[in-house]
């Protein structure tokens, strides 16, 4: 039982790392846009 249990807690560990850098690079794309609209504007 405990490796069933270690593998689906590292499959849900695994699952929130991508998560986590998904959502980080969806910030820093959103960030480089809004410099690229300042240089524009500036």
């Amino acid at each position: 039982m405990r490796d069933v249990d270690y593998a689906a807690a590292t499959a849900k560990n695994a699952k929130n790392n991508i998560l986590a850098q998904a959502g980080t690079s969806v910030l820093s794309q959103a960030n480089a846009q809004g410099q690229n609209a300042l240089r524009l504007i500036g």
